[in-house]
């Protein structure tokens, strides 16, 4: 049974394993180790990390995206996160879900470690069971069944505990990490232990044979024999550990691991109590930031609070020693929380001896807040004549922006050194500037600047309530945009200027491969936004931060702009937590060619929406013909024009039963190909035109190419994409084409905004209410006042 459940991931396994190990904890620890737990090695689903681990030890590592290099983990789990809600018992479930991904990473040829809490509380667990038991056979022979509710439990001692739970503890592990071909072994310790020099020898001896035979040592304080806790408040609850977090340190050091992960009931270590109003967590913690840290109480039960795990933390990082201190209680929250640190995902707090030449992404993120505010109070002239600055400084810098260009296209032309791979054609003619480009970028950012005259602040309704009681709903900022892109450095001001005109802060995340073309349009961006003080709105995140880490920054962005590939869209969409996505996944556009087409226009507009610039979103990618015009000179300058224009046809299944001799096949008729490639196939009519495109393209852009009106209103009517076209290109989706200036992307999306997304989509409303002493009991049944709700005249909007 237990083969099966481990294959089906963390929660299967709970469910499943719960049961039965309930079941077991309360029976003798020899059953534990039954043949009917004996199977064949079983994976997880926990992608393997494929990276070198050789690593001298001396100095910690200094980013978080160096922790998948290391080889010796210590895994210190605290007593809240082995023990149950109700305080007597094992979190088993939870348990499962470590034991897993230790297993996962011991799999990987690292060693892997456990200092574990839980002798006490499982004993209390089996000694509170025997109690009960023992008192129920008494009272039934003398009381009968009436009195059970009645009994006493007394209170144990910890150390009675301890003894009772020692045996089942370790062999609720083996039986663990056996369902992983993992064999792991006990080791008892006392601080007296590392007080000895020759049992500190013998210890180091043992746990290097252990690791050199890879095997899990699983350490544990002996809580049999150990001295009472001070205070002694903590033996009424479950579990007390004498300086479990310092023990972990301490052994962390002793053996010289590259990483200890200590797992608590809290997300990490926050700069004031955790639960307080201003609490914020701290994703990297460096030597001497004690100072800004107020400390709360420690957890609900164990000895050991926050702080002690700080100054344990600290210890273990002057040794040489990585530490993250991360949540290990929820597994639905954390998920994968030990993978996910091994990974460098930004889980926890992270400890380093390095700190960043800039500024953290958080604090980007709250510069942007603010900086965003400030643009928003100022003068929409103001905002203009920021924009207007940026554009000649597009034209004024050209030959700089065009060196550090040129610089990209050179190192992207290269093979990456950690992919071996090249830069995609499509992706190095997205990373191109040019002269014309930027002279372009000047003119859309002019156009932005124009149309921002009214954008803040405008009135869109003006209602009467009652008398000198009036309600204006009027435009403002979203607030805090996050715009990743991808090979695009033309995007950066584009963005910046909507972004400006707006009123938002923005955060940027470009891709590596236009770095130095980013860093100099962002220089300029923020020279343009000094000229009134507001430098500090838009943001460029140069740090190693990953997209999945940004995209968990709730508190600090607003809403998420991908613009790039569609895989980079999908995985943001997948990565967003809380935080609205505005895109599109795919670009899948339909060109219908009707049977009433025009000869002079087809050829023209299939040319310009596939060739003219085919890794675009907006470029055709599925050619619908209608059955009528196989075998007609229309359908053959089709096929001449494409095969000039070098375009691969790939035939779709109806398309391909017409024809002795087709191209190749199409493997699905839901693809975006952003290559001189095209699906064609054919359809019956307009209404299996429409049909096909709702079924398998992507909502972004659609044309029937007809002169047959009824027929294109019809179509125009009746197709469900964010664009629909009537004889007119794909290619005109864009912003700049539609008179927006700019956009900062295509939203395929129902709410909020649709299509080319320029100024009015990054603008929301608020609601501003002006009266005089109006309280609501006074429109009561019996109140002297009535709602009037009349609509008054709007201020007429600005079109110079």
């Amino acid at each position: 049974m237990l083969r099966q459940v481990c294959c089906s991931g963390f929660q299967p396994f709970r469910q499943r394993l719960l049961p039965w190990l309930q079941s077991t904890a309360l029976s003798r620890s020899h059953r534990v180790q039954s043949s009917a737990i004996r199977h064949v090695r079983s994976w997880s689903n926990i992608p393997f990390i494929t990276v070198p681990l050789s690593r001298t030890h001396g100095k910690s590592f200094a980013h978080r995206s160096e922790l998948k290099h290391a080889k010796r983990i210590v895994v210190k789990l605290g007593s809240a996160v082995v023990t149950r809600g109700d305080e007597c018992g094992l979190a088993l479930g939870r348990l499962a879900s470590i034991v897993e991904q230790v297993s996962v990473l011991q799999n990987q040829g690292r060693e892997m470690m456990l200092v574990t809490s839980g002798a006490v509380a499982f004993g209390k667990q089996r000694l509170r069971h025997e109690i009960l038991l023992s008192q129920s056979v008494r009272q039934a022979l003398h009381s009968g069944q009436n009195q059970l509710k009645e009994m006493a439990i007394p209170v144990l001692e910890a150390r009675a505990c301890a003894a009772a739970g020692q045996s089942g503890l370790m062999a609720l592990y083996e039986a663990m990490f056996t369902q992983y071909s993992i064999c792991a072994a006990q080791i008892l310790v006392t601080n007296l232990d590392f007080h000895d020099e020759q049992k500190r020898r013998n210890l180091n001896g043992t746990l290097h044979e252990l690791l050199r035979m890879n095997i899990v040592p699983i350490v544990n304080t002996n809580d049999a024999v150990v001295p009472p806790a001070e205070p002694n408040s903590d033996l009424q609850g479950v579990i007390s550990v004498k300086d479990n977090d310092s023990l972990a340190a301490r052994l962390a050091v002793e053996m010289k691991t590259d990483l200890l992960i200590v797992l608590s009931d809290v997300e990490g270590l926050f700069d004031s109590p955790p639960g307080s109003d201003d609490a914020k967590l701290i994703d990297i913690f460096y030597p001497g930031d004690q100072q800004s840290v107020t400390f709360g109480t420690k957890s609900r039960v164990g000895m050991g609070g926050m702080e002690a795990k700080v100054k344990a933390a600290l210890w273990a990082l002057q040794g040489g020693t990585s530490v993250v201190i991360a949540n290990g209680t929820h597994p639905k929250v954390s998920g994968h929380v030990i993978t996910d640190i091994v990974e460098g995902k930004k889980v926890g707090t992270f400890f380093s001896e390095v700190k960043p030449a800039g500024p953290t992404v958080e604090q980007q993120g709250e510069m942007a807040r603010s900086g965003g505010r400030m643009l928003a109070t100022l003068e929409p002239e103001q905002r203009a004549e920021i924009i207007h600055h940026l554009a000649d400084l597009l034209t004024d810098q050209r030959e700089e922006i065009l060196l550090a260009n040129k610089k990209d296209l050179e190192e992207a032309e290269g093979k990456d050194q950690v992919t071996g791979r090249r830069l995609a054609a499509p992706l190095l003619k997205r990373l191109s500037l040019s002269t014309s480009k930027l002279n372009s970028l000047a003119i859309g950012l002019r156009q932005i600047a124009a149309s921002s005259q009214d954008s803040v602040g405008r009135v869109l309704r003006r209602t009467r309530i009652a008398k000198n009681l009036e309600l204006e709903q009027v435009t403002v900022p979203i607030g805090v945009l996050l715009v990743i892109f991808e090979s695009r450095p033309d995007c950066l001001p584009q963005v910046a200027a909507l972004a400006i005109a707006s009123g938002n802060g923005l955060l940027l995340k470009g891709g590596k491969e236009a770095t130095h073309s980013n860093r100099i349009l962002h220089l300029l961006a923020q020279e343009a936004l000094s000229i009134h003080g507001v430098k500090e709105a838009i943001q460029l995140v140069n740090t190693r931060e990953e997209v999945e880490d940004l995209c968990r920054l709730d508190k600090m962005i607003d809403l998420i702009i991908p613009r790039g590939s569609s895989q980079l869209v999908r995985d943001i969409q997948k990565a967003a937590k809380g935080i609205p996505v505005m895109g599109h996944s795919e670009g899948i556009c339909h060109m219908y060619v009707d049977s009433e087409a025009s000869v002079d226009k087809v050829t023209r507009l299939v040319r310009d929406s596939k060739c003219e610039y085919p890794a675009a979103c907006n470029a055709l990618e599925t050619l619908l013909i209608h059955r009528d015009l196989l075998r007609t000179p229309l359908f053959d300058q089709i096929i001449d024009m494409l095969r000039v224009e070098q375009v691969k046809i790939h035939a779709g299944p109806k398309f391909a039963s017409y024809l002795t001799f087709s191209p190749s096949e199409v493997k699905s008729l839901r693809t975006e190909y952003g290559d001189l490639e095209l699906c064609i196939e054919v359809v019956d009519s307009v209404q299996e035109a429409i049909d096909h495109i709702h079924k398998y393209g992507s909502s972004h852009t659609d044309v029937i190419v007809t002169e047959n009106e009824k027929t294109a209103e019809f179509f125009l009517q009746h197709v469900d994409s964010a664009c629909v076209f009537w004889n007119a290109s794909t290619r005109f989706s864009d912003g700049y084409r539609f008179g927006l200036g700019a956009e900062v992307g295509i939203s395929t999306s129902r709410i909020h905004a649709r299509g080319p997304v320029g100024l009015e989509g990054l603008l929301t409303t608020k609601w501003l209410l002006r009266g005089q002493d109006h309280v609501v009991s006074d429109f009561s049944e019996h109140g002297s006042l009535k709602y009037l709700h009349e609509n008054l005249p709007v201020p007429q909007r600005n079109t110079n």
